[in-house]
Formats: C-alpha cells, structure tokens, sequence
C-alpha cells in the first residue's frame, strides 16, 4: 500500500506538474520513504527476497527524491531546468537498471505482481530521464505521460496486491486474490516459495541486494560525471549519496542480523565510501556556491589506503563464500587507492573513473545475487567452494573456511546478532589513521583542510557504536563497554577539534577536564581486559596513549611528531585486532591468537566456566549434546515454556539423585516427571482412569503440571530406587511443556526429572546465563534461549481424585484455572454418553468403570482377536 501510495503522488504530479509545493511533495516522498523500509525489515526471515529488495530500493530512492525536492522547495537547489538535471540524473540512472533486474528476476522466478511493479518502475524512470534531456525542441508532454502512466500502472497493481493481502488476513487465509500471497497454500511466501531447496547458506542474507543497489547508487554519482551523464558534480547529488549510505548502514546491521559478519563489515565499509564521498562534495559545494569543479586541494590522510586494505582482506574471508563477491570487494579496494592517489580525494579524475568500474561490477553482483536468492533450479555461478576444493587438491584441510565451533556460543548472552567485534576494531583503525598526518583546523581554513571528519566521525563514531550496540545486544558487557566508550571520545574529539569547533586559543582546562575523565574510564576498561585477552589488553592500553595526545594538545603541549607515532601504532594494533577477530568467524585453522587472559576469574566466569558447555538452543547439534551428558550421567540446564530449570534422565538413577541432592531441603521440593507427548505413557494407558486420560490430552501441551497418584505406571520409567525422589510418596506431577527444545530434548534421552534451576528459597532462574551462577558444579551443561519467556511458574492441579470428579489446584500459574476447568467439564461430558430417552436424575452419578466394562465386552465381540493387547504391549518407555 505504501508503493501504491508513493506511485499516486507521482503520477499526479507528473499528469499536473506544480499541483503541489516541492517541500510537502518531498516531506510526503520521505513519509512513504519509512513506511517502505519498515515493511521490508517486517517481512525478513520471510523467503520473500524480491519483495524485500524492491521495497529497500524504492525507499531509498523516494528517500533521495524527497530531500531533493526539499531542498528545492527552500531554494537551496535551483529549480531551473539545468539544476534540476545535476540533481535527479545521478539516482534515476543507477535504480532504472536496478528495478528493470527485479522485474526480470520476478518474471522468470516470480512473483508476477512484483515483476510488473518493478517493470513499470524502471520504465516510469526511463522516461524521466528521457525528460531531464529532452531539450526544449522536444513536444509537449514528453515523457511526462509515460512517467504518469507507468506509476499510475505500480499504484493500481500495488492496490491488488494489497488488497489480497487484507482479504488474505482478515479471513484468516480462506480468502485471496489470484497472484496475491494468500491466493495458494504456501503462505506469505507467494510465488516465490518455489524451488527453494536450492538455496545456500549465504543466501540467508536477503537485504545483501538492496546493499548492492546502494553502492550503485553512490558510484553512479561519481559515475556520471566521468561518463559526461552530467556536466558538472553539485550540491543537489549530495542526497543520493547520502541515500546510499543510510541503506548501506541499514543492510549492515540487518546483515549481521541474519549471522552474516563479512556482509555487515562489506556493507559497513561502503558506506565510508559513500558518507566520505558525501560530506567532501557537500562541504565544498557550500562553501563554493553549490558547484563544484574538480579542482580541490586536499591532503588525503592514510585513511583511504587503510580501508582499502581492510576491504581487501574482508574479500579474501568471503573467498569460499562466493568469488564473485571477491571481484566486487577488490573493485572497491581499488577506488578507494584511487581517492588516496589523487590530492583531491573523492572528487578527483582517479575516484570518478573507478566509480565507473564500481557501478557495473555493483550491478552485476546485484543480478546473480538476487538471482540465486529467488530460488528456484537453475543458479548462477558465484565460484561458491571452488577455493575450498582447490586448497584441499594440495593438502588443506577442506573445513578451512569454517568458522570456529564456539564462534557464536551465547556463553554470556543469547542474541539474534552475529558478533560485529571485528567491525569495531576496524572503525578504530580507521578513526586512528584518519588523525595521522592531519593538522587541526583552524579558522582560516576550514574542515575542508583535511579528509578526516569520514573517518574519525562517521567510521570511529558512528559505526562503531553501531558495533558496540550489537555487541550489548550479545551480552558482551566490557566489550560494548569498549567500544561505545571509544565512538564517544572519537566523536566528540573530532568535531571539536577537526570541523573548526574550538580554535586553539580556546582549548584549556575545561577540554582537558574532559579528557581526564575519558582517561580515567579508560583505565576501568584496562583493567577489565585483564581478564579478557591479550588483543584486548593491548588495545586499550594503545587507545590510553591517544587520549594522552588529545590531552596534551588541549593544554597546548603536544610534542612533534608524537600524534603521528601514536596513532599509527593503535592503527596497527586495531588492524591486528580486526584480522584475528575476522579470521575467528570464518577460519577454523588459521586464526590469528588473541592471547590468554592474564588473569583468571573465579566463579562463574572462570576457568570452571569452561568445563560446563553453554550450547545455543537453536542448533539441533547444541540439542544432541546436552541428550548425550545426560544420557551419561549428568544434569543439564534447559529452556522452557516459562522459566529455566535444571533435568536430569529417568533411566540414570545417579543423574536424578544428583539434581535431587541440588536444592536444599529437597524433601519438601519434590521433583516432578516430564514426557514429552502421551505416547510416552502409552503402554501403560490402561493404568489410568479414561478421564485422566483425556484430561492429560486435552491439557497439554502447555504449561499445566498434572499431579495424579502413584502407582506401578512409575516403575515403567527404569529409575529403579530413585523412583522415590521423584514427587511424594502418594502422588506425582507429570507436565509435558508447550517448547520445542524441551520436547525435542525428552524425545532423544526419555522422560525426564525436574527440579527449579535455583537454590531453595531464591527467585526463580530466568536467563541461561543464571543457571551456572546458581548451581556451579550441580550442572553438567546448559541449553542457552538467553530471557526466559514467561516469569510466572506453571499451574499445579491435584488430580489424585478425578474419578470422584473434583479438582483442585495446588499453584495457579500462566494457564489461569477457569480455562482448566473448562477443560475438564469438556472431557466428562465428552465421555458420558448422551441418555437414551426420557430424564437423567442428576442426584444419581455416572459410573465411568462400568461404562469402560461394557466398552471392552463390545470390543471383544467385534474384535476377538484383539482383546488384552494393551496388556500384552511392552511397558518400557521410549
């Protein structure tokens, strides 16, 4: 509907041109702009890759579109015919080809729908660009009615498409129009949901297409300008590069959301490309009137040449992955020795010409990309493995590129985030670069003396508390810690002292107060890197002999040459850092050492921390082990439908005494009994009563505890003495939970004996990361889901007298008791037989036991054969 929405106010506007004001036209662009980019992150994880992209594409370019038509409608860009050409050229000519791809894609792969939204797109900017050069001899109308039709065509296509999504929902899937995704069985995946057996682990990241539209998009600005396409670079192209790098930053942390590290630093680093690209032809165009001409003079940092070499090394990781995503690499490491070679950065005759190169090798990645993302039989060649099956001709172990086993084990935390450590580590080689061989500015010449306002702010600032961000979200306290800290003090360093904000004659004692502080944090982070490792200990205490720089030169005395050292050996350190980070996420053999801490914690976050395993729950291989240790003996921490508790296998008698020897006072916390399905009790039903039974069918699977009597269904269950330690005397609590991972987890080892995960007397466990705290050597491992679903314990109902039709409730929990006893009033009037004739004296009550004889007499009489086999089947407990 936002498509739809976008596409009507353009063809209005180009029917009616000057109907409305360019200010509200662009805020409106903006508006839809949003709404598109929130609607491709909804539908991630979806399988719906073309309708994710084009919803990326499309914001981003009514995105640029409306701050340009913001800006003109303040008079900051010109109206005129000219201007209006340098500015909208460079955006129209990178995502015509980009959308004519999509409706390529979706034609051959589908979905149709999409394909001709997309087609008509392209075709609505093909036009317009046909109008921006069409000169005055061309006739009236030119190329304004086939950009009117062409997105009055996507505005009535998007309508039926989000029409049939509506009658797709409101119906609850019995609805839908032909073509819409609730149109067949398949879901919200459409026609896209074929052929997808296909599909590769690098493939899990969609939005990579989007990303490499983007980096078209910066490039074509550049681009066009080598091409002769626009005659001149100017301030209103600034909105397209700008653009380019809120989607590349948006595709970087949407990368390593779908555990995709190498895309998210990739993407990470084009967006340097684009901010640093941005703010130097922004800058000069204000200062020089809006135009500029190509003859700048500046002194490229080292910076560029750094980012080249990590931009090199990043396409060596993704070597394996895809060599195409290898050439696209290498290209951008060779523009970006292109800005550092020319004295007029960005916008010298070297960038423009490699931006060239960078736009068809963008384009083309796009394509195979989005391709081989549609799914499908047929694939496009990316050289996916072939340096793998090289390396192993010669010798190499053919598990070269796989990532570390424990690369992504959620020992602190649990988080839908691949680590992005390496990116912080580079955002700080960058930032450290960025200051070398640069001098302050000063007021007469500006922050346009130097290229390091891209490097220290936008790359030490920005990107990395982007890093920092996604390393809290992964439980890393001291290393979010780390580099939040860092972007702060780069951010507000280089501005203060790069873009002209406090002249030299205004530093003193109030900057260098600051600087005490950030020094003085500073060393409560060495100090935690103590116990962390080696690369990090080295890191900061590198990062404490920058800030002595910045303290030294507020207070004026910054020896010669000792800003220069300084950074260059916490550049080299922060490059160490990134490569070893880096090469542990995706090489098994060959990464760098990060060095031992040098001191050990105690507790829970020491050396004993190791020797208890904490497997992430979405692995089936994380699920496997923890059935092995208790297979073997052990007990093991896992996730439920509510809070964490600590299990242990019915057949290994040791294992249930010692999660029953783990709570103080266990003999008033009894254990309780979970299976997972009644099947697993199944040759012994005919032990229980039928109303128990079809209570315990209708009641699970949910978080319903059934306490029902003891009796010989128990010895089924192989725990031999340990049988006793198991609910009371009289009666047990049997449970099978609404939760994958636990089901899963019963099914490989058996029924098992539960326990809460906590002393006796505490609050009950609700991260992963509490169960070692609390219970250190009673747990032989933890299955880690990070927060618990639900803090509220399971409803206990006492069903030791259900023949006699009560119930009652020892514990009222997440499944409120109204709903239980709806439950059961459901199954006893499902088992009582509806009366014959005449009237039910209901002072009399109903006999279950002779019901069920009556039942076996007519049983035997149609199948004799049959009688007594559920006596005759095994009662041994899978």
């Amino acid at each position: 509907m936002s498509i739809s929405a976008g596409s009507l106010l353009l063809a209005i506007e180009s029917y009616a041109p000057g109907r409305f004001e360019p200010t509200a036209l662009g805020l409106l662009l903006l508006v839809v702009s949003a709404l598109l980019a929130f609607a491709a992150i909804r539908r991630l994880q979806c399988e719906a890759s073309v309708f994710v992209n084009l919803c990326l594409i499309l914001s981003a370019l009514w995105a640029g579109q409306g701050v340009i038509m913001v800006l003109m409608g303040q008079g900051a860009i010109g109206r005129d015919e000219q201007s209006t050409r340098l500015a909208l050229a460079p955006g129209l000519v990178a995502f015509a080809p980009a959308c004519l791809l999509l409706c390529f894609v979706g034609l051959v792969k589908g979905p149709a729908l999409l394909a001709a939204m997309s087609g008509a797109v392209a075709f609505a900017l093909s036009h317009r660009i046909a109008l921006l050069y069409a000169g005055p001899s061309a006739a009236p109308g030119f190329g304004s009615s086939g950009v009117a039709a062409s997105y009055l065509v996507v505005a009535l296509v998007g309508l039926y498409y989000g029409a049939g999504r509506i009658a797709h929902y409101l119906s609850r899937g019995a609805l839908g129009l032909p073509g819409t995704a609730g149109s067949n069985k398949q879901g919200a995946r459409g026609g896209e949901a074929a052929g997808r057996r296909k599909r590769v682990p690098g493939d899990a990241n969609e939005t990579a297409v989007a990303g490499y539209a983007a980096c078209a998009l910066a490039a074509s600005v550049l681009g066009c300008r080598a091409l002769g396409i626009t005659a001149q670079l100017s301030g209103g192209q600034v909105p397209w590069l700008g653009a380019a790098f809120a989607l590349q930053l948006l595709v970087s942390v949407l990368s390593f959301r779908s555990n995709d590290a190498l895309g998210g630093v990739f993407f990470a680093f084009a967006s340097l490309v684009s901010s640093g690209a941005g703010l130097q032809l922004g800058l000069w165009a204000w200062h020089s009137g809006g135009v500029v001409d190509g003859s700048v003079s500046l002194l490229p940092p080292p910076a560029p040449v750094v980012l080249a070499v990590l931009f090199l090394v990043a396409s060596l990781a993704a070597a394996d992955r895809s060599l195409a995503e290898v050439a696209v690499g290498l290209v951008l490491a060779a523009s970006c020795v292109a800005v550092a070679s020319d004295s007029s950065g960005f916008l010298g005759v070297a960038s423009l010409r490699a931006a060239v190169a960078v736009f068809l090798a963008a384009l083309a990645f796009f394509f195979v990309r989005l391709f081989n993302l549609a799914g499908g039989r047929h694939r496009l060649p990316e050289g996916q493995g072939l340096l793998t099956r090289a390396l192993f001709r010669i010798g190499f172990r053919p598990d070269l590129f796989t990532g570390a086993d424990d690369s992504a084990a959620p020992v602190l935390g649990y988080s839908r985030y691949t680590d992005a450590e390496s990116l912080g580590h580079a955002c700080n080689a960058l930032a450290a670069f960025g200051m070398t061989l640069a001098a302050p500015a000063d007021a007469a010449a500006g922050p346009l003396s130097t290229l390091v306002l891209p490097w220290v702010v936008v790359a030490g600032g920005l990107l990395q508390f982007a890093a920092g961000a996604i390393s809290f979200s992964r439980g890393k306290t001291l290393e979010s810690t780390a580099f939040v800290f860092y972007s702060l003090m780069w951010l507000i360093w280089g501005v203060t002292r790069y873009a002209g904000l406090a002249a030299a004659g205004e530093r003193g004692f109030d900057l260098s107060a600051g600087v005490i502080c950030f020094m003085v944090l500073n060393l409560f982070v060495a100090l935690g890197t103590v116990f962390l490792s080696k690369m990090w200990f080295a890191s900061a205490l590198c990062f404490e002999l920058i800030m002595v720089s910045f303290l030294l030169e507020a207070l004026g005395a910054l020896p010669r040459r000792y800003d220069e050292a300084v950074t260059v050996i916490f550049g080299l350190v922060s490059c160490y850092c990134f490569v070893a980070s880096l090469s542990a996420q995706t090489l098994h053999r060959f990464a760098l050492p990060a060095g031992k801490p040098w001191m050990q914690l105690g507790g829970p976050a020491g050396a004993a921390h190791a020797s208890c395993p904490h497997l992430p729950s979405r692995k089936a291989s994380s699920v496997q082990q923890i059935a092995e240790i208790m297979k073997n003996g052990g007990t093991c921490g896992v996730p439920t439908d509510t809070v964490y508790v600590l299990v242990a296998a019915c057949n290994r008698p040791e294992a249930v005494r010692k999660a029953y020897r783990s709570k103080k006072q266990a003999e008033h916390r009894p254990m309780s009994l979970w299976i997972s399905g009644t099947r697993q009790l199944e040759p012994v039903r005919h032990l229980f009563s039928p109303l128990l039974w079809g209570l315990m069918e209708a009641a699970w699977p949910s978080s319903v505890s059934l306490v029902i009597k003891r009796g010989e269904w128990v010895d089924s269950l192989g725990m031999g003495d340990a049988a006793s330690l198991i609910g009371t005397p009289d009666s047990i609590a049997v449970r099978y939970p609404d939760c994958t991972v636990t089901t899963q987890l019963i099914d490989l080892v058996g029924p098992i004996a539960v326990t809460s995960a906590n002393p006796t007397g505490e609050a009950d466990t609700t991260h992963h990361n509490q169960v070692y705290a609390k219970l250190g050597a009673q747990v032989d491992g933890v299955l880690c889901d990070g927060p618990s679903p639900e803090n509220i314990a399971s409803t206990v109902v006492d069903c030791t007298k259900i023949e006699e039709g009560a119930l009652k409730f020892f514990r009222v929990g997440l499944v409120p008791k109204s709903k239980v006893l709806t439950m059961f009033e459901e199954v006893r009037a499902r088992l009582q037989p509806a009366p014959r004739g005449g009237f039910t004296n209901v002072g009399f009550d109903y006999d279950e036991e002779e019901e069920e004889k009556d039942r076996e007499v007519r049983n035997q009489d149609s199948n004799p054969g049959v009688a007594g086999s559920q006596e005759d089947g095994s009662s041994e407990v899978a």
